[in-house]
């Protein structure tokens, strides 16, 4: 991509929210790559603590197979820590947090200690019923990593991964009834979340009910409004 597409050409601090399933985790990392800056998973990095049997990992592994929400506190101390590391320190994506009010003003607090803020909040929507047949469907290669989707990827459906050969398997936060929960904590903690990125005018929604392709070029146009308004000013 040229330097004339990308949203902003200047250093950008995003966070990306959405219910599981939504598809935020592949936006987030095709706009870290426009931007240039890195892609912070939160999910990711409590999946590999409790992978590697770290004492977080043993801390959070039975939270998260019951489909609740990881402590703030916790929460907060992974992502301080991940903050400062040097790759953060020309932007990047949150993909995961904040998911809670008290997250997003421990966010804010940390950002202003270092004279930074957060440029723009995405949040992708997407009706219930298709994140639980989203999710429900996912299965993860347990030798490469890949991820695959039952209802899109024929090749995956045999239970073989279609790249490496390794076994299929789905996370146990993605068996249907874990999704629901998932659902019905992320619609109750983060509405008030919602609530306070929009009266600092950063929030923005973007339908993800769409394809890839599509929600990424809403992405996008969210994003230059951002630049806009602030050259503006």
């Amino acid at each position: 991509m040229t330097s004339g597409d990308r949203p902003g050409m200047r250093p950008m601090r995003v966070v990306m929210l959405g219910a599981p399933g939504t598809g935020k985790g592949t936006q987030a990392s095709l706009l870290a790559k426009d931007l240039g800056v890195v892609h912070i998973s939160t999910g990711d990095m409590l999946r590999e603590a409790v992978a590697q049997r770290t004492p977080l990992g043993l801390k959070v592994e039975g939270i998260m197979g019951q489909g609740k929400l990881v402590p703030d506190e916790l929460m907060i101390q992974l992502v301080s820590q991940r903050l400062q590391a040097a790759d953060c320190q020309e932007g990047f994506i949150l993909d995961g947090f904040p998911r809670t009010l008290a997250q997003a003003k421990a966010l804010d607090s940390l950002l202003q200690e270092r004279g930074k803020a957060i440029d723009a909040v995405l949040v992708l929507e997407v009706p219930a019923e298709e994140i639980v047949r989203r999710l429900s469907n996912r299965r993860v290669c347990g030798r490469c990593g890949a991820v695959y989707n039952l209802t899109s990827d024929e090749a995956a459906r045999s239970g073989i991964c279609p790249a490496c050969g390794g076994q299929l398997t789905q996370r146990p936060d993605d068996a249907e009834a874990t999704v629901r929960e998932r659902l019905r904590v992320y619609t109750r903690q983060t509405a008030p979340l919602q609530r306070y990125y929009r009266t600092q005018g950063k929030l923005f929604v973007i339908p993800g009910a769409r394809s890839i392709d599509e929600v990424q070029q809403a992405v996008k146009e969210a994003l230059r409004r951002v630049t806009t308004t602030t050259t503006s000013r």
